[in-house]
C-alpha cells in the first residue's frame, strides 16, 4: 500500500469554493459535486439456491459472515431469493440507513432482501470505498433522515430513488483512493489500540477482584499461618482471625424520615451510593419521601432484591440522606469499624452463593434477602480492624500487587 502524505489529509486546502448545495457548504477547489444517480447502479441479483454464505451488516464491523456473530437468532427457513453480494459493492440497510448501517463488502455471499446493494457506475470517477466512508458521516446521515419515507420509527426506509437524488462532494479519483487507504490504515491502528486497552482493562478487573477476595478472606500477608474456620464454605482463615455471625457485627438502622426533606440517595452498581439528583435530575420519584429510611455516612446500604448481585455499598457521603424503604441500612455494632470491608467481602462468590441460598421468594427478580437471614451468615473477622488493613492494602504498590503484564501490554 502506498504511503499517504498526512499533510494532504489534515492541512487546509489553498482555496475553496461554494459547492452549490446549501447543506454541503464550501468544498476545496478541484473537487466537484455530483448526484448519486450518475455514480451508482443498483444490483439486484437473487439467489437461486439459497446456499451461498449468509452475510450480515454490522455498524462496527461492516459486512461479515452471519455465522461469525455470537447471536444465533432464528432466521428464514429458506434463503432462496436473498440478494447476492459481490466484493466492492455498497450495502445499505434501508431501514437503518439513518443510523449509519452502510458498508462496502469485501466478501461474497447473500443478504436480506431488505438491504440495498449498489456498485460504482464509473470506476474512473468513483472509488466505492471512499463513498462508503463518506455516506457514513453525520452530514449525509442527516440528509438521509430528511429523505426517508415511513410513518413511524422502525418502519422508515431510504429507497434508491431518494438516495440517487442526493448530491455528494467528490475529490479527484487519486485523492479519493489516498483518503480511503489512509483511513483504512489509521482505523486499523485505532482498532488494534482499542483491543489492547480492552484486554488490559479486562485483565485489571480480574486482578483487582482476585486481590480484593484474597485480602478480605486471607489477609495481606501470604506467609501467615492458616487455620480451619470451622465453616466448610469459608475454608481456612489466618491464625488470629475469628468467625462471627453478622448479628454480632451489624445493627439495622430503622430511623425513618419525618419530613422527607433530606436528600434522596440511590444505589448504582457502578458508582455505589450516590445522590440521586446527580444522576437522574428528571427521574420520577415518589410524591413524598416521608417514611424513607435514613442513611448516615459509613452506613452499609443494600437493595434486598439485588443481594445476589453484590449490591452492597458503604455510604461515603458526608451528610445524611434517604433511601427507599425497600433498601436495608446497617451500621457497625463492633468488631469491624470500616464497613467497606463488608462491602468488598459480600462480593466474594462464596457470599453471593449464601445470599442466593438464604433469599426468600418464588420468582427471580422478586426474591429478597431479609435481615434475619443475612445476620445468620458467619464471616471471618481479622485481628486488625479492616480499616487498618485497608490502609495497609493502599500502601502496597501497583507493581507489587499486579506484577508484569503479558502480551506486551504496559501499565502506561
Amino acid at each position: 500500500m502506498e504511503v499517504v502524505d498526512t499533510k494532504m489529509i489534515y492541512e487546509a486546502y489553498p482555496a475553496y469554493k461554494d459547492s452549490g448545495v446549501e447543506w454541503i457548504g464550501e468544498i476545496p477547489e478541484g473537487w466537484e459535486v455530483r448526484r448519486l444517480k450518475f455514480m451508482l447502479r443498483e444490483f439486484n441479483l437473487r439467489s437461486v439456491t439459497g446456499e451461498e454464505q449468509l452475510l450480515s451488516l454490522s455498524k462496527y464491523y461492516g459486512i461479515i459472515p452471519k455465522s461469525s456473530l455470537e447471536e444465533r437468532a432464528g432466521g428464514a427457513e429458506s434463503l432462496i431469493g436473498y440478494k447476492v453480494v459481490n466484493p466492492n459493492q455498497l450495502i445499505i440497510n434501508k431501514m437503518q440507513a439513518v443510523n449509519g448501517l452502510i458498508a462496502v463488502s469485501k466478501i461474497s455471499g447473500i443478504t436480506s432482501p431488505d438491504y440495498s446493494i449498489y456498485y460504482s457506475n464509473d470506476e474512473d470517477i468513483l472509488n466505492i470505498d471512499f463513498l462508503g466512508l463518506l455516506l457514513g458521516q453525520k452530514l449525509y446521515l442527516a440528509e438521509f433522515k430528511r429523505r426517508v419515507k415511513g410513518v413511524m420509527e422502525g418502519f422508515i426506509r431510504l429507497y434508491s430513488n431518494d438516495l440517487f437524488d442526493i448530491s455528494i462532494h467528490l475529490p479527484p479519483l487519486p485523492e479519493q483512493t489516498a483518503i480511503a487507504h489512509f483511513l483504512d490504515r489509521k482505523t486499523a491502528q485505532i482498532d488494534t489500540a482499542i483491543a489492547q486497552k480492552t484486554q488490559l482493562i479486562t485483565l485489571l478487573k480480574e486482578r483487582k477482584q482476585i486481590i480484593i477476595q484474597q485480602a478480605v478472606t486471607k489477609g495481606l500477608d501470604p506467609e501467615t499461618k492458616m487455620k480451619d474456620s470451622g465453616v466448610e464454605w469459608i475454608g481456612e482463615i489466618p491464625e488470629g482471625w475469628e468467625v462471627k455471625r453478622l448479628k454480632y457485627i451489624l445493627k439495622e438502622r430503622s430511623e425513618r424520615s419525618e419530613t422527607g426533606e433530606e436528600p434522596l440517595f440511590m444505589v448504582s452498581q457502578i458508582h455505589g451510593l450516590v445522590l440521586r439528583s446527580d444522576f437522574h435530575s428528571k427521574a420520577e420519584v415518589s410524591a413524598s419521601n416521608v417514611g424513607n429510611k435514613i442513611v448516615y455516612k459509613n452506613d452499609l446500604v443494600f437493595n434486598k432484591l439485588k443481594a445476589h448481585l453484590g449490591v452492597f455499598f458503604k455510604s461515603t457521603i458526608d451528610y445524611k440522606g434517604l433511601v427507599s424503604p425497600d433498601y436495608a441500612v446497617y451500621y457497625s455494632e463492633k468488631y469491624i469499624q470500616d464497613l467497606k470491608f463488608l462491602e468488598l467481602l459480600f462480593r466474594h462468590p462464596a457470599y453471593i452463593s449464601q445470599f442466593i441460598i438464604r433469599a426468600t421468594g418464588i420468582v427471580e427478580g422478586l426474591i429478597r434477602l431479609y435481615t434475619a437471614d443475612l445476620f445468620a451468615i458467619p464471616i471471618p473477622v481479622p485481628s486488625l480492624y479492616p480499616s487498618h488493613e485497608a490502609r495497609l492494602l493502599g500502601s502496597v504498590s501497583t507493581s507489587s500487587l499486579f506484577g508484569s503484564l503479558p502480551l506486551g501490554l504496559s501499565w502506561a
